[in-house]
């Protein structure tokens, strides 16, 4: 199964730390899986990218002006997990 995220800390430099449902928690640096640019541009600003919350909704961690990432990468980051075992897993797990 894909986990939801149910707590964030945003940190300094651009981290998060976050825990998911399962337990699992780790920090990520944002700044390698986006570059700031488009919807990312104004979490530049530590004080906008320290507005990071979970959406309960989507499972994922998210900003007011609407940006967000895909907590399967997130979970993959943290756990050092592929994207695509994930999701076979995921997959599996509906048989």
């Amino acid at each position: 199964m894909l986990k939801d995220i149910v707590a964030v800390e945003p940190r300094a430099g651009g981290r998060l730390h976050l825990r998911f449902e399962d337990g699992v928690h780790g920090e990520v640096d944002v700044a390698e899986l986006v570059t700031f640019t488009g919807i990312f541009a104004p979490l530049a600003d530590p004080t906008e990218f320290a507005k990071a919350a979970v959406d309960a909704e989507t499972g994922t961690v998210s900003w007011p002006n609407g940006a967000d990432l895909d907590p399967v990468v997130l979970y993959a980051r943290i756990t050092g997990t592929s994207v695509g075992s994930l999701v076979r897993g995921a997959v599996e797990a509906l048989r």
